[in-house]
């Protein structure tokens, strides 16, 4: 079942990476004809991305340093082409960052809140990440500012897409019962997703 899950991860990766560079290539283009210091900014943040998410493509494990950098890459590109409609922020305690933690399991979650929860919002909004120690639990959330859960519905207009569900299924071939993802509300608007992996250390 693990085999299955990293096979539909691998393939997933190959179809959505490539709309993520496209853009962002095609807006280092766009600015290098209209303001070539910026797209050298933005070359040199896609740069950095790809440092941090080459080493992990074939990767069976990870650690919370390696994700929230290859999550910092991904937001500062981001940040460029959304411009004031994304902020965002990152908070990784010290005696976190060498824990391990699934590879790619972060970034799925921080692209998610963009693009379901910010990315539709006109005014865009925040991105927070965090990760927490509690017990013998390794906790990371992925907060966002942007539409939130439909409460009509009870779905989650950030939420229920092939992206999450190959969360759920990747936790559950990984730690069985032992892995736990949470999507909430928070008020007065946005999204809050959680991670709950054990602790190897």
């Amino acid at each position: 079942a693990r085999q299955a899950v990293e096979a539909e991860l691998k393939l997933m990766q190959a179809q959505v990476e490539p709309h993520f560079l496209y853009n962002t290539l095609a807006s280092v283009q766009y600015l290098t004809e209209t303001d070539p210091p910026q797209a050298s900014k933005l070359l040199g943040h896609l740069i950095d991305y790809l440092r941090a998410a080459l080493p992990d493509l074939r990767a069976e494990s990870s650690t919370l340093r390696r994700e929230f950098a290859l999550a910092r890459a991904y937001l500062e590109v981001l940040a460029m082409r959304m411009g004031p409609r994304l902020a965002w922020r990152a908070a990784l305690p010290d005696g976190l960052a060498e824990l391990a933690f699934p590879p790619n399991m972060l970034i799925s979650l921080v692209e998610n809140a963009i693009k379901h929860g910010l990315e539709p919002n006109a005014d865009g909004g925040t991105v927070a990440i965090e990760a927490r120690r509690d017990g013998d639990r390794l906790v990371v959330s992925v907060e966002d500012t942007g539409r939130g859960i439909v409460a009509a519905t009870g779905s989650a207009t950030s939420g229920e897409g092939v992206g999450l569900a190959n969360v759920r299924e990747r936790l559950a071939a990984l730690f069985g019962r032992r892995g736990r993802f949470v999507l909430e509300a928070v008020a007065p608007r946005g999204t809050r997703a959680i991670i709950e992996v054990p602790c190897e250390s």
